[in-house]
């Protein structure tokens, strides 16, 4: 973390070391692969409640991604509230309504129409949870002096993918919700105005008549997605 005061460099041992042998790392890193291809979003929840706890848990995991100057710019709000849900959604919908009616452009409506999306979203009232992610753009210290947070957007996204794998290993399931604009998720969670939601999470059970799909299942191949310069 940082203070006010300026805080001196003090190196530690490194707390933890894997010391995995080069098959132990291919068994470890080709299990982690399996375990991730079987994460899946998901449209279709149960309102079956998910521990507190669970969800605590999660959210400290995402709390420990790296950050940009350790400033850890990121907050998450979790929603089991049905009146706040159903207030989220509410709005959320006309925010969609006005995306769908042309707001978006025809190219992105058309992109969306093999993922099969429309302007209602019942998971948001159904799921038991929703968190809500956001981006502190700078903070403040007691006396209300501000302070930059550097490379906002990367800290974020890092720990909101630490946060969706989390889930998943859990044994949750999620859908990501970007409805645009979303300065109303300030309002509603009472949230200052150097923060900027990025995402809501759904988080909960799938429903026994859960789909996904089929062109969710299409992933690109390692050679479109990566180089090894060796």
């Amino acid at each position: 973390m940082f203070a006010k005061d300026a805080l001196s460099y003090d190196p530690l041992p490194l707390p933890d070391r894997a010391g995995y042998s080069d098959a132990e790392m291919q068994e470890r890193a080709a299990e982690f692969l399996a375990h991730m291809q079987r994460r899946h979003t998901v449209r279709d929840f149960t309102d079956q409640p998910v521990p507190r706890e669970v969800i605590a848990d999660c959210i400290r995991a995402a709390g420990t991604a790296p950050s940009g100057a350790n400033h850890q710019p990121w907050f998450f709000a979790a929603i089991s509230s049905p009146e706040l849900k159903a207030r989220i959604r509410e709005e959320a919908e006309e925010e969609e309504r006005k995306f769908y009616a042309g707001g978006a452009g025809d190219e992105w409506i058309k992109a969306l129409e093999p993922i099969g999306t429309d302007a209602d979203k019942p998971h948001l009232t159904t799921a038991p949870w929703l968190i809500v992610v956001f981006a502190q753009r700078w903070g403040e210290f007691e006396d209300g002096t501000r302070f930059k947070n550097y490379y906002v957007p990367e800290s974020v996204n890092i720990a909101t993918g630490v946060l969706l794998t989390a889930l998943h290993t859990a044994g949750l399931c999620t859908l990501t919700h970007t409805p645009n604009p979303m300065k109303f998720l300030n309002g509603a969670l009472d949230r200052p105005s150097s923060e900027k939601p990025t995402m809501i999470i759904a988080v909960g059970h799938p429903a026994e008549n859960a789909t996904v799909p089929s062109v969710a299942k299409l992933k690109k191949p390692l050679e479109e997605i990566c180089a090894f310069v060796e």
